[in-house]
């Protein structure tokens, strides 16, 4: 635990007595153990099913979390819930969480972690779905009154999941306070409510003449369907590899510009939204503004890093890098449109780009939006070799050759973007000393793969 932060130990360690707390009165229980050993071993089974990657940056230390709702198996635990004691309903959830798989080190304090956390939202959303009546309205069994306990546990289930993540976030991620519990809650709401109907079918079947074998055939689609959605983050997971890869290949290579291919897409992905269009869209603008650059493999290193002016036959192999990267890219099937951006995101509007030349709507939409977020950020982000522009002037050069080199749609959606988001781009070039005269040595081969003037 040592790259834990300290007061995050200390938070964990707490959270861990909360659920030791949760799980005293099991020896005092009159519970049959024989439903609390088969749901626990069904948890635990379910989360050795394949699931997908928990991401990173929220709720455990180092940033593994289990507020995704789709991210554990909880069907199985909000049936516990509604069918046991609290103590009971919480010691449901440790075998499992103890058990399941772990991407991230350490491993042992993340399993620690997890177990302790649901234990404690599990007692919680048990407690709550008692204090309500919910136990009786299994037995009556009394319908629709049985839904407001179950959602109401459902609830107190996400609160107390939204508390805890919140509370690591800050202390072992060090997440601004005031945003560290931002969305949390109505992120994990709908993915949580739909396992909680699941559950609460569950527990309806194990109480009625059917028994738990009824109960059990409910498992079956939601097991589907969690591997149907792990198999989606896995092929999502893979694309981001892929792309990954791609990028810190060109970034190694042109190390001038490192940083540039994720600032240009997050550009593309703000002109995109201001221009209304569909998620699955704007998430592949955004691929085609992170590889846009790719074809700069292709291109010998010394022409890339060169100080002095480039030669025409030099500046003819560079020109050439959009069709480098459209080979490069040409199989990689999910990334649909950004092929064409990729290839065409130095055409201008008047036909003076290349490689084609193309004018106007010939030129596709998405290599119109990044040619503007490419140039945008090549003005506003400090190199070795110059000062960055300030986001007013690149924003009034941008409309200067509007009409002429971008298309004045998409420089208008960034204006609107950004009055609205502000641009706050990290800086991740290294910063090289000025020249003796104080001026910032000039880089003419750089200017050739810049969309600005």
């Amino acid at each position: 635990m040592g790259s834990v932060p300290a007061w995050a130990r200390a938070y964990m360690a707490c959270v861990v007595l909360l659920a030791v707390a949760c799980l005293a009165p099991l020896p005092h229980l009159r519970v049959s153990w024989g439903i609390v050993a088969l749901l626990a071993v069904l948890y635990a089974g379910c989360e050795r099913v394949t699931l997908p990657p928990r991401p990173r940056g929220a709720g455990a230390p180092g940033g593994e979390t289990t507020q995704q709702g789709m991210g554990t198996f909880l069907p199985v635990l909000l049936a516990g819930a509604f069918l046991l004691p609290p103590a009971a309903a919480a010691l449901v959830a440790l075998p499992g969480a103890l058990l399941a798989r772990v991407e991230q080190r350490p491993r042992g304090p993340r399993r620690i972690w997890r177990a302790a956390q649901l234990a404690v939202a599990v007692w919680a959303a048990s407690r709550i779905y008692g204090a309500l009546g919910g136990r009786d309205a299994l037995v009556t069994p009394d319908f629709p009154y049985a839904l407001v306990p179950a959602g109401a546990a459902v609830l107190t289930f996400c609160a107390v999941l939204t508390v805890l993540d919140g509370g690591i976030l800050v202390l072992a991620e060090r997440a601004p306070v005031r945003g560290a519990w931002r969305g949390l809650f109505a992120r994990s709401l709908a993915p949580v409510a739909v396992h909680g109907l699941a559950g609460l079918m569950m527990a309806v079947l194990w109480r009625s003449p059917y028994g738990p074998v009824a109960a059990l055939l409910v498992l079956l689609p939601m097991y589907v369907s969690c591997w149907v959605f792990a198999q989606y983050h896995r092929e999502r997971a893979a694309h981001q590899a892929t792309i990954r890869a791609l990028v810190q290949a060109v970034d190694i290579k042109d190390g001038y510009t490192r940083g540039h291919s994720e600032r240009v897409g997050r550009a593309s992905v703000l002109i995109a939204r201001e221009l209304g269009m569909r998620d699955e869209r704007v998430e592949v603008l955004r691929f085609a503004g992170i590889l846009h650059d790719v074809g700069k493999l292709g291109v010998p290193t010394r022409l890339l890093r060169k100080d002095g002016p480039l030669t025409p036959e030099e500046r003819r192999i560079i020109e050439l890098h959009p069709e480098y990267g459209h080979e490069m890219v040409r199989g990689i099937g999910f990334l649909g449109e950004a092929r064409s951006a990729i290839l065409h995101h130095h055409e201008r509007l008047d036909g003076s780009g290349y490689p084609y030349g193309l004018t106007g709507s010939q030129i596709p939409e998405f290599a119109r939006v990044v040619a503007v977020a490419d140039a945008f950020d090549a003005m506003t982000s400090t190199r070795s070799y110059r000062r960055a522009r300030p986001v007013p002037a690149a924003l009034e050069e941008l409309a200067r050759c509007a009409g002429k080199q971008f298309d004045p749609r998409m420089v208008g959606a960034l204006v609107r973007a950004l009055d609205r988001h502000g641009w706050h781009p990290a800086v991740t070039a290294d910063l090289a000393p000025a020249d003796v005269s104080g001026t910032p040595p000039a880089r003419p081969s750089d200017t050739v793969g810049r969309s600005a003037p």
